[in-house]
């Protein structure tokens, strides 16, 4: 999907030096793939201690292969 868009030159200049891609739709690429996970991983730690956890559970039993 072709997108315009008006981006600072120095800002993605500098993007595209940080992050090694040669090209600066590769540098953006890499910029909103890695946006996306840091906010995946922080909505995965707000999760923390909001699981319920059953002190009965033992993994040593789910992992045996019969």
């Amino acid at each position: 999907m072709a997108t315009n868009l008006s981006i600072d030159p120095e800002l993605i200049e500098r993007a595209r030096e940080l992050s090694g891609e040669r090209t600066k739709k590769a540098a953006v690429t890499k910029a909103l793939k890695e946006f996306i996970a840091r906010h995946e991983q922080k909505n995965l730690l707000e999760l923390f201690g909001n699981l319920d956890w059953d002190p009965n559970y033992d993994y040593k039993t789910e992992r045996s292969r019969d």
